[in-house]
């Protein structure tokens, strides 16, 4: 088990970017999966972005591919999400995920660990 915690969030125009970065502690960082995603009022919580424990293979999903990059720093415990070319329709909350092991989830429900989230509004 990994304990997460997410930082970076903000308010910015769009157009503009904004960098999230997830820090773990707990359990071996470099043996679980990331993921984010995003939570916006009355709405389900999406997937957004994943990496495998290397770092070498990331995932998107179609609604944020060629904005968004995923990356890892397995020596400092912390995954971040590089956000370009922010829209409104971007505004959510956003969290980071943990799954142990070698397979990337892309849905919420497979990921066991999870952080409290941090608030990212694009205003227009």
């Amino acid at each position: 088990q990994v304990q997460l915690v997410e930082s970076g969030g903000g308010l910015v125009q769009a157009g503009g970017s904004l960098r999230l970065a997830c820090a773990a502690s707990g359990d071996t960082f470099s043996s679980y999966a990331m993921g984010w995603f995003r939570q916006a009022p009355g709405k389900e919580r999406d997937f957004v972005a994943a990496i495998n424990w290397t770092g070498r293979n990331t995932y998107y999903a179609d609604s944020v591919k060629g904005r968004f990059t995923i990356s890892r720093d397995n020596a400092k415990n912390t995954v971040y999400l590089q956000m370009n070319s922010l829209r409104p329709e971007d505004t959510a909350v956003y969290y980071c995920a943990a799954e142990l092991g070698t397979k990337v989830p892309v849905r919420a429900i497979e990921y066991d660990d999870w952080g409290q989230g941090t608030q990212v509004t694009v205003s227009s």
